[in-house]
C-alpha cells in the first residue's frame, strides 16, 4: 500500500508498505512522489533491494559496469589490466544493451565476436565470467534486477559451440642453445638500455613473472638472508597483500644471488631493482625471438622453464611452491614437464 501525504512545509512524503516492507522518502513534487511509488512498489514485488543507496538510472550495461568499477575504486580494490581490458570490451561490444535485453543470444554473439577478432577460448571464458560477476554485483549489493541466468545459458552454449574453455597447457621450454642466442643477440645490441640477459636468467632463477621482476625495490631484498619479498604477488583469491618471501638460490643453472649482486653494481641501489616498464621488457624479449627464428617462446616460458628447473634438481613440490608463490599445489603439475635426460642422470645417481 502507498500512501502520499501533503507536510506543511510543502512538500510530499511518500509511504510503501507492502508485503511487510517499509519504505518513504520526501519530494518537493507530487509528481515525483507518484513515480517513485510506483516504482518502489515494483521493485518489492520483484524481490529486488528498496536500498536508498541504490544508484538511479541504471538502464544499460555500460552503467552496471560503470557502477561496479566505482564501487572497486570505492574499496579501494583497483582493477588489474586483464579485467579492464575485459570490462572495456563489453561496455565496447555489448554497453549499450538495456539491462532487461541482455539475453543469451546476445551473450552468445558477444561470444562469437570476440573468437572472430582471434580472442582464444580462455579469453572469452573470462569475459563471460566477468560479465556475470558485475551482474551479481550489481544484484548483491544494490539489488538491481540482473538476468544472471541468461549468462550461465550463454555459458553453456559457447562452451558446447568450443569458443570458451580452459587455458591449454604450454609445455615450451628453451633450449639452452636458444637462450644463449638470446644473450648473445641482447649482450651485442647496445641499443637495449635493459639488461635484458641478466633479466631472462633471473627470471629462470626465481621463476618470477616479468612484472614481479620489474616491481621489486632494493628495500625489498634482504642482503643477509638472501631473500626477497615480493609484494601484493598474484594469486586468484587473494591479489593484494600477498607478500611472499622468495629464496635467491642457484639451483637452476643461474645464480639469482649474484644477479642480484651484479645488478646492485650496475645501478645506484635505490628504488626498483630493474626500474624497467614489463611491457617493454616482453616486447624486446618477442622481437628477439622473431629475430633469431626461435619460434613460439614467450617470456612467461622463462618462468616454466625456471620451475621446471627447480623439480630437476631435486626440490619437492612444496619448496618449489615457496619459490614459484603456488598456493595451490595442484597447479604446479602443468609445470612439471621434466627433461628426461635429467631423471637418468639423478636415477643413475651422476
Amino acid at each position: 500500500m502507498a500512501s502520499i501525504t501533503k507536510l506543511p512545509s510543502g512538500s510530499w512524503r511518500a509511504q510503501v508498505r507492502r508485503n511487510g516492507r517499509y519504505v518513504s522518502k520526501t519530494f518537493k513534487r507530487r509528481r515525483d512522489a507518484d513515480e517513485w511509488t510506483i516504482d518502489m512498489e515494483r521493485r518489492i514485488d520483484r524481490g529486488e533491494s528498496v536500498s536508498k543507496s541504490r544508484p538511479k538510472h541504471l538502464n544499460t550495461l555500460i552503467d552496471l559496469v560503470d557502477l561496479h568499477i566505482a564501487d572497486m575504486h570505492e574499496s579501494r580494490k583497483p582493477l588489474r589490466r586483464s579485467k579492464s581490458y575485459s570490462l572495456n570490451k563489453l561496455k565496447q561490444d555489448i554497453g549499450h544493451t538495456r539491462i532487461n535485453q541482455i539475453d543469451r543470444e546476445t551473450i552468445v554473439e558477444f561470444g562469437r565476436m570476440r573468437a572472430a577478432e582471434g580472442a582464444g577460448p580462455a579469453t572469452i571464458a573470462m569475459d563471460i565470467s566477468y560479465l556475470k560477476t558485475i551482474m551479481l554485483h550489481a544484484k548483491a549489493v544494490h539489488g538491481v534486477h540482473t538476468p544472471v541466468e541468461e549468462v550461465k545459458l550463454a555459458r553453456i552454449a559457447l562452451n558446447r559451440l568450443g569458443l570458451i574453455g580452459k587455458s591449454k597447457e604450454r609445455d615450451r621450454r628453451p633450449t639452452q642453445e636458444e637462450l644463449d642466442q638470446l644473450f648473445a643477440f641482447f649482450d651485442a645490441n647496445e641499443r637495449y638500455w635493459a639488461p635484458m640477459t641478466r633479466i631472462i636468467q633471473f627470471a629462470i632463477a626465481t621463476a618470477m613473472r616479468q612484472s614481479e621482476i620489474c616491481k621489486i625495490e632494493w628495500d625489498d631484498v634482504d642482503l643477509r638472508r638472501r631473500i626477497v619479498t615480493v609484494r601484493d604477488r598474484k594469486d586468484p583469491r587473494q591479489k593484494d597483500g600477498n607478500h611472499q618471501e622468495v629464496p635467491l638460490v642457484g639451483l637452476t643453472g643461474y645464480d639469482a644471488w649474484s644477479l642480484i649482486n651484479d645488478q646492485r653494481r650496475a645501478s645506484n641501489s635505490t628504488g626498483r631493482v630493474f626500474p624497467h616498464n614489463p611491457r617493454s621488457i616482453g616486447t624486446a624479449f618477442r622481437r628477439a625471438c622473431i629475430g633469431l627464428g626461435i619460434e613460439d617462446l614467450h617470456f612467461h616460458d622463462l618462468r616454466h622453464e625456471g620451475t621446471s628447473r627447480l623439480f630437476e634438481a631435486g626440490l619437492k613440490i612444496q619448496q618449489v611452491a615457496l619459490v614459484t608463490g603456488h598456493k595451490d599445489w595442484k597447479m604446479l603439475k602443468r609445470y612439471t614437464h621434466l627433461n628426461a635426460d635429467s631423471i637418468v642422470a639423478l636415477a643413475s645417481g651422476q
